[in-house]
This record gives structure tokens, C-alpha cells and sequence, in this order.
């Protein structure tokens, strides 16, 4: 994979959340930086997949989570041999190669197995033996083409057999007893002008005959070979170089290492380094799901930067982050809620105003930029600044947001309230959702002290469906504060019609707030005038923390 730098919302995202990665994204583009992303670590809510639909966009790209992973580090420009390549054309590229390594593949590039000098070299003595003739398997195409050979006669040329390589240079009847002590049809025989070697070579239907030194033998041999169906190729170089080309015309996949298995580019890296470190070469060949080679991973490459970093939008707490993000190089913040530290190995962009939305921000960052704002990202810029707000009703809400949803207003010919109406009843609608998920859809993990807490927040036209179906949700509430080892976890339902909200709680037993709202029944409570989870529920919430 190229380079890329990812653009992440917060767990959970809401529709400013995903707005801001997709619009910030684009403007990075724009802007000459193709590398930025869009990408989402959660399920789109339901309002934001009415807006993406309504106005045709495509969302961010799904990434669960960032742990690091072999594509992030891998080399995907590898060289590679095709399975039947002869090894001299190979072994010049091996001599050379980095790695002293090469993935040996078939013609539609699958993975067969890992050419390397370890099993390189074991094969190539294991062919030889103590009567100094040599067994290779081969075939009359690749012998040929490694001795850049002319062929006069050549019969099954693709066939690639094991075959012994026999010199004749000795007496005829030397070479009788050589000969006939192996099956001539799996015979190569070498030899210069001995004319008595080629015709008993032939005449018994020898596999190849190859003659050095650029020899032609009697054309009436030619024709008996013919009728025998065997080879006869001439070689340019003397009978020493010729007998040692042909013992590299061996296919690479007579030579390669086929117990090295392959990984794939989702694999983590801590799953896969013992296997790197036990490969001969401390490299591993990398295949898809369908075994097709996609690249190489070596132990060196995980000494460098991984090919991804992080721009982080509505959100600057790492617990709200996407998981893994600590492993990459964070390039940008931008986001308008509370600021907690976060550890950076570089300087970076941070950009934090207290407005209502992410997207008022990214909005006027295009403006900033003077570069024009795409209709489509305009418009979704707009449902981003009036979701967050409440239809600009927010208690969060400031005159640069108003300023802004004027300006995308005008551009997006969208009226601000008929639209925001629309949008807050899109995400409105609990019906038959699970308790689960109207929980998970906007929650946020905040750590304050050595405490840390839950706060899920759902805008509705009226909280009796939730308020219908409260021992569920405060059942699931549990589930989360359990999951996440929380003193308490809350769900906000803001009611958009009174601009005002109930929260249900779970607590653990030694939770340390005395919750001093108006009680509408257990662990239910009513919040007049509240509609803010970032700007009035969250510090409230802190202030009660640090009393403790």
C-alpha cells in the first residue's frame, strides 16, 4: 500500500464526527495531500446514513481498528520469478536482491514457494554425485535458452524431467559403459566432434544430445534424431562451460523452498514476528485471501515508520480514539470539545475553538484556504454544524456557527431549519432498535483522575419510547459500565421539542457522586435545560469527580 494518512472521527461516531473526517479529508486533497483518507472506526448512526444517502456521498471507509498489521510495513514492489524461470536468469536477480530472497510465482502471480541461497545451495549439491555426471531436471526449452543455444532438432521443449547429464569425452567404449548404465531417454549427453558418441547417442534415442564448441553434426543424424524423437541443440561455449549452464537451467521451482508459508497483509504483526524470525532469509512472502502475491515482509521493514499516520477530527482524548493509534504518528487535531493531553513524538497541527461542531471549523477552513467548497461536502458540512446544535438551539452553540450555517445555507440552497428538522428526525426514531445500539451509536469513554465513565447522548422528539423501555436500557447501561471498568454509565435523551433531557445511570457500588438531580424514578433523572453532553453535562459531571 502507498503512504496514507487516515482522517478519524471518535468511537461511535455522530454525524459531526463522520462530516468532519470525510470534509476534512477532501480538503487535505484539494490541497495537494492525496494521501489523506477518510475512515470511520464505528457503525454509521442512523441519521448519518440518511444524510450520506440523501446527498449521495460516500461514507469513510470502515477501519475497526489500527493495530498494527503486516500491509502497514510490507514492500509491495517485490521482485519475483515465474515457477518454470531457469536458475542462471534467476540467480543474477538473487545475486543482487536486498533480501537474497525472491518469491517464485506462477503465471496469474500465486505464490508457489521462496527461492533463497540456504536452499539454493543444499539442492544444487544434493544433484551431484561421486561418477561426476549430474542429475537436473530440466527441460529442452530452458536448456536452450541458458545456453543461448541453437536448436536444430528439439522435441517436447516444455517437458521438464530429471534427467543425468553425461560428458563424453572419454574412449567410446568408456563412454558405452557410461551410457548404457542409465536409461538413454533420460540422458543429456555433451560432447564435441565425436561422431561414433553422437550416432550410438542418437541411434538409442538418447533424451538431448548438445554439442560444444558449436559443432554441427552429419545432417543424416539430424534426421535420425528426428525420427527418434530426440533433441539436438549446439552450444557456442566449450564442453566444462556448457556441462555447468546446463546444471543452472534447473526451473527455480526445482530448487526453491515450499515450507515457508506465506502471511497475509491483515495478519498483526505480533502474530506473525516469530515466523519472521525463524525464515532463513528473516523474510516472509505476503498473498491475499486467494494466495496472490501482494508483497514481501523482512524484519527490517518493521524498523521503519509504518506506511500510515493519524489526523484525529472531533475528539483529542486517546480513549475516544480509534485502538492501535498510539503506534502511529499523529499529523493533526481538530475538534472543539475539552483538551487532554496526548503524546505526540512530533510537533503538530492542534486546533481546538470552542464553537458548537467539528464542521463549523473545517467549514472555514476551506474558506481560510480559499478554496472552494464542493456542493456535496457543503452540504453535509451544514447537517454536521446543525446536528451537533440542535438546529443551532444548542447551548453550545456560537455566533460562528450561525455565521456558517448562513454561509452553507446560501451555497447549498438547504434551508437551516426545515433541514435540521429533517436530520434530527432521522436520528430520532428508536422503534425496534436494540438497547445496545442506541447506547453504542454516540458513546464516549472520559477519564478524569483515576476515574473513568461512560456518557451516551440520543436526541429524540419525545423520550417515552426510551422512558417505555427503561429496565432494558439501564440493563444494558450496566453491561457497558462492567465492560468498561466504569464508576458509572450514562444515557442522555434529549428531548428536542423542550430542550431538555432524562439521563439513566448505572453505577458501580463504590461510585463516589451523590447525583443531586431532580429523580424521576430510580436511576433516572431529569435535566431541565440541558441538551449538551460536551458543554454542560460532562463538566458537571468532572466538577462532581474532583470534590471526591
Amino acid at each position: 500500500m502507498n503512504n496514507v494518512t487516515y482522517v478519524f472521527g471518535h468511537k461511535n461516531p455522530d454525524t459531526d464526527s463522520i462530516v468532519s473526517s470525510t470534509a476534512f479529508a477532501k480538503l487535505k486533497n484539494l490541497l495537494g495531500e492525496t494521501e489523506y483518507k477518510a475512515a470511520r472506526v464505528g457503525k454509521l448512526a442512523p441519521q448519518t446514513e440518511y444524510i450520506y444517502k440523501k446527498f449521495n456521498v460516500a461514507p469513510p471507509e470502515y477501519i475497526p481498528d489500527l493495530i498494527p498489521k503486516v500491509k502497514y510495513f510490507m514492500k509491495d514492489d517485490c521482485d519475483t520469478v515465474l515457477e518454470y524461470s531457469s536458475l542462471w536468469n534467476t540467480a543474477k536477480i538473487l545475486q543482487n536482491h536486498e533480501n537474497s530472497a525472491i518469491a517464485v510465482v506462477d503465471e496469474d502471480n500465486k505464490y508457489k514457494s521462496l527461492l533463497h541461497y540456504n536452499v539454493f545451495s543444499r539442492a544444487l549439491f544434493s544433484t551431484m554425485n561421486t561418477e561426476h555426471h549430474l542429475s537436473v531436471f530440466s527441460s529442452v526449452r530452458l536448456m536452450a535458452e541458458t545456453l543461448n543455444a541453437q536448436a536444430l532438432v528439439v522435441k517436447n521443449e516444455d517437458t521438464i524431467s530429471k534427467v543425468t547429464m553425461i560428458v563424453g569425452a572419454a574412449s567410446f567404449e568408456s563412454f558405452k559403459q557410461t551410457f548404457d548404465a542409465h536409461a538413454a531417454e533420460k540422458i543429456v549427453l555433451i560432447t564435441g566432434d565425436r561422431e561414433d558418441i553422437q550416432r550410438y547417442a542418437i541411434e538409442n534415442n538418447v533424451f538431448a544430445l548438445v554439442l560444444s564448441g558449436g559443432r554441427i553434426p552429419p545432417k543424416e543424424l539430424l534426421e535420425k534424431a528426428q525420427k527418434n524423437e530426440s533433441s539436438v541443440l549446439v552450444s557456442a561455449f566449450d564442453t566444462a562451460s556448457t556441462a555447468m549452464l546446463i546444471s543452472y537451467s534447473m526451473p527455480v521451482s526445482a530448487m526453491s523452498d515450499y515450507s515457508i508459508i506465506p502471511i497475509h497483509p491483515m495478519d498483526p504483526v505480533s502474530k506473525i514476528k516469530y515466523l519472521l524470525h525463524e525464515s532463513p532469509t528473516h523474510a516472509l512472502p505476503v498473498v491475499d485471501e486467494e494466495n496472490t502475491l501482494v508483497g514481501i515482509l523482512s524484519e527490517s521493514d518493521l524498523l521503519h515508520e509504518p506506511k500510515i499516520s493519524v489526523s484525529m477530527v472531533d475528539h483529542n482524548e486517546l480513549s475516544q480514539a480509534v485502538d492501535g493509534i498510539e503506534n502511529y504518528r499523529i499529523r493533526e487535531v481538530i475538534d472543539h470539545h475539552r483538551i487532554v493531553p496526548i503524546p505526540t513524538k512530533y510537533p503538530i497541527t492542534f486546533i481546538n475553538r470552542p464553537v458548537g461542531s467539528t464542521s463549523t471549523q473545517i467549514a472555514n477552513m476551506f474558506r481560510e484556504e480559499k478554496i472552494s467548497i464542493p456542493l456535496e461536502i457543503a452540504k453535509i458540512l451544514l447537517c454536521g454544524i446543525l446536528s451537533d446544535t440542535l438546529i443551532l438551539k444548542s447551548a453550545t452553540t456560537t455566533e460562528t456557527d450561525c455565521d456558517t450555517a448562513e454561509y452553507l445555507s446560501r451555497i447549498t440552497n438547504l434551508d437551516v431549519v426545515e433541514l435540521g428538522k429533517e436530520i434530527i428526525a432521522a436520528g430520532s426514531k428508536i422503534g425496534n432498535r436494540k438497547s445496545s445500539e442506541v447506547i453504542n451509536q454516540d458513546m464516549k469513554e472520559y477519564k478524569e483522575n483515576d476515574f473513568v465513565f461512560t456518557v451516551s447522548q440520543i436526541e429524540v422528539g419525545s423520550p417515552d419510547e426510551i422512558l417505555s423501555r427503561k429496565n432494558e436500557f439501564l440493563d444494558e447501561l450496566e453491561i457497558v459500565r462492567s465492560r468498561h471498568s466504569a464508576i458509572f454509565s450514562a444515557l442522555l435523551v434529549t428531548d428536542i421539542s423542550t430542550l431538555s433531557s432524562i439521563m439513566l445511570l448505572a453505577r458501580s457500588k463504590d461510585c463516589p457522586i451523590n447525583f443531586e438531580f431532580p429523580k424521576q424514578a430510580d436511576n433516572i433523572y431529569y435535566l431541565r435545560d440541558v441538551v449538551s453532553r460536551k458543554k454542560q453535562l460532562i463538566p458537571l459531571l468532572t466538577e462532581l469527580l474532583n470534590r471526591q
